[in-house]
């Protein structure tokens, strides 16, 4: 697997604009990755987590193959990255049922603020395994984000479950599939990452739901919500793997960190779940730290000191 050069500046896009950018293509991402959290509450007593899986990958995998045959793209399909896509997706499937897992278990707030302990995974693995430099913005925005976060959900550590274990095992997986991501984005184009992503995980997917013997079939009820998983999928990653291109994952995840009060708004919203000032004060903590760090990265070179370099 072909590491990224510790040496290149952390915006590998030399146009000015790439942090903006990428900070756009997460706003897609942000609103997929809630759409398919909505949709997986739906659903979640229908389907157990491998067919949630199977169907969600089968239709991306169709929505990839469309899109990228109207582009022209799929002549860029190849297997020289095939192990760093098999590993990859091995990690994201393992996170990704762990996470559907405990969505059926815990409520929305509690499960996103765990999962949102991610970024700060990121930003500890970025240097070690991408060789980004730590900077003092991107350390804050973390820091924000992540004390924004326990104001939101104030989680209470005495109330361990296995939903709670299964939500904070997903985030370490999401982690190292963030990291893996950004290696593959040095030689692989987006439509490569998408179609193994899909493809690998659709197998994993119906492999896993045939294990015990029984499949549940989709139903005129189940159908619809299955697809907008599937799509919300395609979205998400293509947003997220776009941002990378642009950006580093230690400026990129931490933007993931608004999701928690927009997830908040949409369960008070859908599911009656109170919605309090604690909320409002917890995603301006949120927000105050994305844009020291938008900011920081839209300067230019050399204005934000580093923390580390590796």
């Amino acid at each position: 697997m072909t590491a990224a050069n510790p040496k290149e500046e952390p915006m590998p896009d030399a146009r000015p604009n790439a942090a903006l950018r990428a900070a756009l293509w997460m706003t897609g991402a942000i609103a997929a990755f809630s759409a398919m959290a909505i949709a997986g509450r739906q659903i979640g007593a229908a389907h157990d987590t491998f067919e949630i899986m199977g169907a969600r990958s089968a239709v991306g995998l169709a929505l990839v193959l469309v899109i990228g045959g109207a582009r022209g793209q799929l002549g860029q399909l190849s297997t020289r990255r095939l192990p760093g896509h098999v590993l990859r997706n091995i990690v994201h499937f393992t996170g990704q049922n762990l996470w559907f897992w405990a969505l059926t278990m815990i409520p929305l707030a509690q499960l996103f603020a765990l999962e949102f302990t991610m970024p700060i995974w990121v930003l500890l693995l970025a240097p070690l395994l991408l060789g980004e430099r730590m900077t003092r913005p991107r350390a804050l925005a973390a820091a924000l984000g992540f004390a924004g976060i326990l104001i939101v959900a104030r989680p209470d550590p005495s109330a361990l479950n296995p939903g709670v274990l299964a939500a904070a095992a997903s985030a370490v997986c999401f982690a190292l599939t963030s990291i893996l991501t950004k290696r593959l984005t040095v030689d692989e184009p987006v439509i490569g990452i998408l179609f193994w992503l899909t493809l690998l995980q659709m197998a994993f997917g119906f492999a896993g739901a045939a294990l015990d013997g029984h499949v549940t079939w989709p139903t005129a009820a189940t159908a619809p919500w299955l697809a907008l998983i599937g799509a919300s999928g395609v979205l998400a990653h293509l947003s997220l793997t776009s941002a990378l291109r642009l950006a580093p994952a230690s400026f990129v995840v931490p933007i993931d960190f608004t999701r928690l009060p927009l997830i908040a708004v949409l369960a008070a919203l859908f599911y009656d779940e109170p919605l309090d000032p604690w909320v409002l004060l917890g995603g301006a903590v949120v927000f105050a730290g994305i844009w020291i760090n938008l900011r920081a990265e839209l300067r230019p070179k050399g204005h934000s000191p580093a923390v580390t370099k590796p």
